[in-house]
């Protein structure tokens, strides 16, 4: 059966009619040379938008993490990050392989939070036996938390305990304007305490490529010079920004209605037999549950051929909702997943 609704994830979004025009419209210069007008504008905006000095336009989330360590973290030092983050879980280790910096993992709570009390616990003395800690990596919204979405209050909190010990902070904000619309703040009150922020056009936003990174002048012009390293100086990128620019201009209120849809499907979900799910925790677009242990591959396989589409595991499951899925999308869905279940048991 042909697949109706993808919910493996909001990467999987494509371009609105008024993105694709945009990029076939498109003003290009040449990146490396600083000369693309619209990558430019996409950057100034971003940065002014997020209350930061400066921005980068790179070509993913990952890609933003990885140079954003490296232009604050030198090889043998060492990074603080929870032990459930993208950047520590997802990234194959980027920062570790190619800028020898050391990850120290600590606890996450089921909020998304690390205490303060281990990120205390966690900073090295000086010693040469050690290496030295310099950066606190957080993360909003917590995808391995279903999606939480961080207030500005316990973010604060988090970078207060890191600001004791003198540590810079990067927010891995790849969903970033999902928080913010969650809980109804401004983003900037959300990276206000933060030196530094990534956020993914390509995901919520629904751009086909691109993350911004944020932060002041000198910073960026640092990770400028590792995005370049890294062989992804890119020249007539307008192309792709103007997508960027559109969706900053027209698709962050619509994040709305991915938590909508989210809590919807928690719901729906929740009620079924060998489902484990408390709709409460799902507070944006992503909805974790967990299945019987073992069966996780066969449920997606069999939602596959129900045409839904989601990603395998063992017992911890997971779906997105975004652009393209709409409130009938999760009825068809929830008939498909009762189905299954049913069959499972």
């Amino acid at each position: 059966m042909d697949i109706r609704v993808d919910l493996r994830s909001d990467t999987v979004t494509k371009p609105s009619p008024e993105m694709r025009k945009a990029m076939y419209e498109a003003e290009v210069g040449d990146d490396v040379y600083r000369d693309d007008p619209t990558v430019n504008r996409l950057q100034e905006k971003a940065a002014e938008m997020l209350g930061k000095e400066a921005g980068l336009f790179v070509a993913s989330g990952t890609q933003g993490n990885l140079v954003a360590v490296l232009a604050q973290a030198q090889r043998g030092d060492e990074i603080i990050l929870g032990d459930m983050c993208h950047i520590f879980n997802s990234e194959a280790g980027g920062v570790s392989v190619l800028g020898g910096v050391v990850m120290y993992p600590i606890k996450t709570d089921r909020h998304g939070l690390l205490a303060p009390e281990l990120i205390h616990a966690a900073v090295k003395p000086r010693d040469y036996h050690k290496p030295p800690t310099k950066l606190l990596c957080i993360e909003n919204t917590h995808n391995g938390t279903s999606g939480r979405a961080i207030t500005p209050a316990a973010t604060r909190v988090m970078t207060d305990a890191a600001r004791a010990h003198g540590l810079r902070v990067h927010l891995d904000g790849a969903r970033l304007f999902n928080a913010a619309v969650s809980l109804g703040v401004d983003i900037k009150e959300l990276t206000a305490p933060v030196d530094t922020a990534t956020f993914c056009l390509s995901k919520g936003l629904s751009c086909p490529i691109g993350s911004v990174l944020v932060g002041d002048a000198d910073f960026i012009e640092e990770a400028g010079r590792w995005r370049k390293i890294l062989g992804a100086g890119m020249r007539q990128v307008g192309i792709v920004a103007a997508a960027g620019l559109v969706a900053l201009d027209s698709m962050i209120e619509r994040l709305e209605e991915d938590h909508v849809n989210a809590k919807k499907l928690a719901e729906g979900l929740s009620e079924l037999n060998g489902i484990v799910l408390d709709p409460e925790d799902i507070t944006t677009n992503i909805v974790r549950f967990g299945v019987p242990a073992g069966s996780g591959d066969r449920i997606a396989a069999r939602l596959k051929e129900a045409g839904v589409y989601i990603n395998g595991g063992d017992s911890d499951l997971r779906m997105v909702t975004h652009y393209g899925v709409d409130s009938e999308d999760i009825d068809f869905a929830l008939v498909a997943m009762r189905k299954v279940m049913k069959g499972l048991a």
